[in-house]
């Protein structure tokens, strides 16, 4: 009893560090041309959860050609949030060509799907998420998995049909490795032939593999290379980019084989910054980085064969006042985006540049409190 409570409390620890305290039609022009427009040079959106709990919503902005923002309202999920942090990465998610938009409801326990358009964004359906507590959602064609982490946690299935419904797939609900696995992210492969879930509890990196109809097997696990195995992003080559929470912070690469087994590439590389919680890979997959909830941004170059290394001796590639809750980059890879929390929750922009550092745009504010979760396009 005493070796589970001393755990509960190193994880407490760690989470805290990484947790500190309608629709939308001006989009139309932009949003539109953000669809039809070049992805090299052309305008997008950012998203992020409002996260509230008498309504959640997406706030959404604007982003021009310069990767600058302008805030463009927020439109309702139907559902609530928990007006605090969900200790998650992937709560809200876009598909791969940016047409539909799909949000975490964690305190009514469901999924809202957004069709994205000229007219702003129109919502599609709303869908018991198949656990309690949704904190992380992935998307790979017609498939999308939740991450539950209420109750005993689990991952649950879904098809997107043309009109946007969510229809749950009989027999994809599968069990993390315990009920008190304190789960951060699922995210599908490349390829789409398998999940990984992320372990904050256990320090396990869990892997399903997916049949042809999209239903995810048995669980094989992983030991965490570092502790508190937190947010991921997969590069080329089936490169697995990890952030690892527990001090003194760190983040680890892997090769995800065709079998699913994971090969360390580089383990617990020091951030030299705290809580590393949250974590991107560039679409060419050099340059990874890692969101640091003590209020920077680590940046990490990485080699083809998987390895890490950091780019600024000190981890500190930015700096973030207030705490850093999420980041994301655009779907051009050109624009970084930190989701700022504390007294005054803001994005922070930075321009990506040549050699992976980063330039700063400036801020965007009026968030509320509770805020959480960001998607790019």
């Amino acid at each position: 009893m005493n070796g589970r409570i001393a755990l509960l409390a190193f994880l407490a620890a760690a989470v805290a560090a990484c947790e500190p305290n309608g629709s939308v039609t001006s989009l139309a022009a932009s949003l539109d041309a953000s669809l039809t427009e070049s992805g090299d040079t052309g305008p997008g959106a950012v998203y992020t959860l409002t996260n509230q709990v008498a309504g959640n919503g997406v706030a959404v902005f604007t982003r021009g050609a310069d990767g600058r923002l302008t805030a463009a309202g927020s439109v309702a999920t139907g559902g609530t949030g928990t007006g605090v942090g969900l200790g998650s990465q992937g709560s809200i998610a876009l598909s791969h060509d940016g047409r539909l938009l799909f949000a975490v409801n964690a305190g009514s326990n469901d999924i809202s799907v957004f069709t994205v358009g000229s007219a702003g964004l129109s919502l599609a359906s709303r869908t018991a998420s198949g656990g309690t507590l949704p904190i992380s959602l992935t998307v790979h064609g017609r498939l999308v998995y939740v991450l539950n982490a209420g109750g005993s946690g689990n991952i649950s299935g879904f098809t997107v049909a043309n009109n946007g419904a969510l229809v749950p797939i009989p027999g994809s609900t599968q069990a993390l490795s315990s009920t008190n696995a304190g789960p951060a992210q699922v995210s599908f492969s490349p390829d789409g032939r398998h999940l990984v879930v992320t372990e904050k509890a256990t320090s396990l990196l869990d892997v399903f593999s997916l049949d042809a109809g999209g239903v995810a097997g048995g669980r094989t696990s992983a030991t965490s290379a570092g502790g508190t195995p937190f947010g991921f992003a997969f590069g080329p080559r089936n490169v697995l980019f990890v952030s690892e929470a527990a001090a003194p912070g760190s983040a680890s690469s892997y090769v995800l084989s065709k079998d699913g087994v994971l090969g360390v590439a580089s383990g617990a590389v020091l951030t030299h910054q705290g809580a590393p919680c949250w974590a991107v890979v560039t679409n060419d997959g050099r340059f990874g980085y890692t969101g640091n909830g003590s209020g920077s941004v680590s940046g990490f170059t990485v080699a083809p064969n998987g390895s890490i290394r950091l780019l600024d001796a000190d981890g500190a590639t930015a700096l973030v006042s207030g705490g850093v809750n999420d980041i994301t980059l655009s779907g051009n890879s050109r624009y970084l985006y930190v989701l700022q929390v504390g007294a005054a929750p803001a994005i922070q922009a930075f321009r990506v540049q040549a050699d992976g550092h980063l330039t700063a745009l400036g801020p965007i504010a009026g968030l509320p409190a509770g805020t959480r979760g960001l998607a790019a396009f």
